[in-house]
């Protein structure tokens, strides 16, 4: 790693626009949306890369069906961890190799961030499996289709338009595949987090999530930027684990994170 350099004008919005395009529950009004959205991008600073993206981009009805299918994490730790993770231990061995493979560079996040890389790794191993589950949805049409959906468009509406900003920059090609909600990259940033947070870990001048170095400093650098505390512990009750609850609002995983990192660390 050559620095580690938080990515120039990555604030998203200062403000959260009161967005006047309209919501549809199906595919037919669609393409009619994104004409009214586009305006709206074009004055919160989307360019023309950004506006072609919107205007190409097709409504998912693999995300529609995931987003309209979820239930939830309600399974045990155990279960959790055994579905996740296989083993805690065997999760561990494989996580430590990976440290102990590169160990200067999971050194320098923590020097830097104040991260752990057990925690580091284990949000790595998790979310992705160390990159090979990036996801299968082009990250434009995901993103756009749930902003569009009348379920919760107020909630995705600026993870889309921050989608858009990145495409002007170069930070997503306009085809990029993610996760059903437009989740992108090596941990699953969405859009505006990965603006607000996206770091420069390999100093060519861009943020690339779907680079590992890149993808792993943003990640502890959200973290850090969250609260996370230097040196101390982060099991549940503390307050780093209370940070944890930032990146995903399932306790059962939090407790996961925090427990294959502490196994992680022996």
């Amino acid at each position: 790693m050559r620095r580690l350099a938080p990515a120039l004008a990555f604030a998203i919005l200062t403000a959260v626009p009161a967005f006047a395009a309209g919501c549809g529950n199906t595919a037919s009004g669609f393409d009619a949306w994104k004409s009214e959205f586009a305006a709206e991008a074009r004055r919160a600073g989307v360019g023309d890369r950004g506006i072609n993206a919107l205007m190409n981009a097709r409504y998912s009805t693999k995300t529609i069906g995931a987003d309209r299918n979820q239930k939830g994490v309600k399974y045990s730790f155990e279960r959790f961890v055994q579905i996740r993770l296989g083993s805690l231990d065997s999760f561990a061995n494989g996580a430590r190799n990976r440290i102990n493979q590169n160990k200067a560079f999971y050194d320098s996040l923590e020097k830097h961030f104040g991260v752990p890389a057990g925690i580091i790794v284990a949000i790595h191993g998790m979310e992705t499996g160390y990159g090979r589950t990036m996801g299968t949805e082009p990250v434009i049409n995901s993103i756009l289709t749930v902003a569009y959906d009348c379920r919760r468009p107020q909630l995705f509406r600026p993870h889309a338009i921050a989608a858009l900003k990145m495409v002007d920059r170069g930070m997503l090609s306009p085809s990029q595949k993610g996760a059903f909600h437009g989740e992108l990259g090596h941990t699953q940033f969405l859009p505006g987090n990965a603006m607000r947070y996206g770091v420069d870990a390999t100093g060519d001048g861009r943020v690339d999530f779907y680079n590992q170095a890149d993808a792993l400093a943003s990640t502890a650098n959200f973290l850090r930027q969250k609260g996370w505390k230097r040196g101390q512990p982060f099991g549940p009750g503390t307050h780093n684990f209370r940070v944890l609850n930032e990146w995903n609002a399932a306790t059962v995983y939090q407790q996961a994170i925090a427990a294959a990192a502490e196994r992680i660390g022996r």
